[in-house]
């Protein structure tokens, strides 16, 4: 008897758990999303860069060790956002600005 192979699509994954690939994913995606939306609010300038540089790190070794073509999609998303928060976050005041000196 023959398999059918599944159909093929570009978010299509390989059928195998990846439990650490998957939750490096879903933690840029909610640090992007953080980072992304307090960068909006000047006064939030601590969260958001801090939010950014830690969802940039968790995306950077996220997109090193992805398996599928949906983690590696989604792990771009979540690391522009984590970039914008960051960038805005730097430029409102940045990771320490007005708690040391």
């Amino acid at each position: 008897m023959r398999r059918q192979a599944a159909p093929a699509g570009l978010l299509s994954t390989d059928g195998k758990p990846h439990p650490l690939q998957d939750s490096l994913m879903a933690a840029t995606l909610v640090l992007g999303a953080v980072a992304f939306i307090t960068a909006m609010f000047h006064n939030l300038h601590l969260l958001s860069s801090w939010a950014g540089l830690i969802g940039i790190g968790t995306g950077a070794y996220g997109q090193f060790i992805s398996a599928t073509t949906r983690e590696r999609f989604l792990l771009i998303l979540g690391l522009g956002a984590s970039a914008v928060g960051f960038y805005l976050g730097m430029a409102h005041g940045g990771l320490f600005g007005g708690v040391l000196g």
